[in-house]
């Protein structure tokens, strides 16, 4: 009988296409949905305060969210693939050490945010676009999850570096667990303790710590392959660079969107507050759509990896194909459901006509990024995976600086807001053509080695 290390490995080496990424995506996916859930509650729970700006307020801190999960990025993306890339290669030891080195960073990254981000949060808050009505509320939300961050930071660390094991379920059980504390928590410090958007904040970060505790858990009670090791706390140059190598460019990438969100608010609100308050909504509707092509990708990561380190150009191409049929048909499967019920969607977090009105119309216009997106995202994991950044991170840097902000700029000058929501359903749509052509092409390149 083949032992749990025999089966992950045989998923991520030899099984067909089309079976490993829907066996290492599907788990994920269902995590990802619960990830969904773990967001709009927030917002269903808000919204129920009846108070447009407190639901603005935390839309508008959402910046900062993604700024942590782009540290974290940066220690879990480039740990990930270079754990993927020694278990491909049969170099367990290097990813027990990447492993345990991978903790220590994530550690002293959270103390280093935390403490820059609180000495400096009323310049911060300003620079969200918090105005008179919103920047209290804003700067409650943002000094907590700050205060957190060392919880936020090593839940989405450990589910990437779980994921790089093929330990998917694992990974999963974390974002579950995170997800039903903040389903508990949430109507407990909003409304029985009266803290309104700041206990939203608070539970979210217990929630978040609650999932950590989860998956460290795991390594702590040999569930998983590897197992990090006080001994192994001591980095070696190859570790540092390859994790750095790989990770920095997969952080500017989330710190590239946070970018592009920030000024997408700030356009917004020149609309008005409520604008804000509208696609903040329809934007965390839209999050399941984006989930599944996250998951999607981030499942076919580790095969994408360790087949790498393996040589084999052939599989590679072959689960990448299998990749893109599934969440392109997937994606379009959503992108109708979106289409049909979105002012039933948006209803759910608000009572407000005007904000059901533009959250509807926001949602059915950037929904057209879902046939486009998930092909973009797949390609650029896989370039992680592969441990060559400088592609995932060019295509990072075409789509939000080159396309992406310039078009936003463009056609909200030209067209006003409907414009705006269409900069990034044709950003997408060019960038599936580029990153498909960069990526065939580096497998190529690996075959005729």
């Amino acid at each position: 009988m083949e032992n749990k290390e025999d089966r992950r490995i045989y998923t991520l080496s030899k099984e067909a296409p089309a079976k490993a990424v829907l066996k290492m995506s599907i788990p994920l996916i269902f995590g990802m949905f619960i990830m969904v859930l773990y967001n709009l509650v927030d917002t269903y729970f808000i919204g129920l305060t009846k108070d447009d700006y407190q639901m603005a307020a935390v839309n508008l801190s959402y910046p900062v969210m993604m700024i942590i999960v782009a540290i974290s990025n940066m220690i879990g993306t480039g740990a990930s693939s270079f754990i993927a890339r020694c278990l491909g290669s049969n170099e367990k030891g290097k990813a027990t050490h990447t492993l345990t080195v991978a903790f220590m960073l994530t550690f002293l990254n959270s103390i280093f945010v935390m403490g820059i981000g609180l000495c400096f949060l009323p310049a911060l808050v300003r620079l969200l676009g918090a105005k008179d009505n919103t920047f209290l509320y804003t700067k409650q939300y943002v000094q907590v999850i700050l205060a957190g961050s060392f919880f936020t930071m090593g839940s989405y660390t450990t589910g990437s570096l779980l994921r790089s094991e093929g330990s998917v379920r694992y990974s999963m059980t974390g974002m579950i667990v995170g997800t039903i504390m903040n389903i508990i928590l949430d109507p407990l410090f909003i409304f029985t303790l009266n803290m309104q958007v700041r206990g939203a904040a608070i539970a979210t970060i217990i929630s978040n710590a609650a999932g950590f505790g989860v998956s460290v858990l795991y390594y702590f009670c040999g569930k998983t392959l590897l197992r990090p090791s006080f001994k192994l706390l001591l980095p070696t140059k190859e570790i540092l660079s390859e994790i750095y190598w790989v990770g920095v460019p997969a952080s500017l990438e989330t710190l590239l969107t946070s970018a592009a969100y920030t000024v997408n608010n700030k356009l917004a609100v020149n609309y008005s507050e409520l604008t804000v308050t509208a696609m903040g909504i329809a934007q965390k509707v839209m999050s399941l759509g984006n989930y599944v092509y996250q998951g999607f990708a981030s499942g076919t990561q580790p095969i994408m990896g360790y087949n790498y380190g393996a040589r084999n150009a052939n599989r590679m191409r072959k689960v990448l194909k299998a990749g893109v049929i599934t969440v392109t048909v997937t994606e379009l499967v959503l992108m109708l459901i979106y289409c049909i019920f979105a002012p039933i969607l948006i209803d759910i977090f608000t009572d407000s006509a005007e904000v059901i009105s533009i959250g509807s119309h926001v949602l059915r216009r950037i929904m057209f990024i879902l046939p486009f997106v998930g092909t973009v995202s797949m390609c650029r994991m896989s370039f992680q995976a592969m441990g060559k950044p400088q592609y995932a991170f060019g295509i990072t840097l075409i789509r939000q600086l080159i396309l992406y902000i310039p078009l936003l700029l463009l056609l909200n000058h030209k067209f006003g807001f409907n414009g705006m929501l269409w900069a990034q359903p044709v950003t997408e749509a060019i960038m599936m053509a580029v990153s498909l052509i960069l990526l065939t092409g580096a497998i190529r390149r690996i075959h005729d080695k």
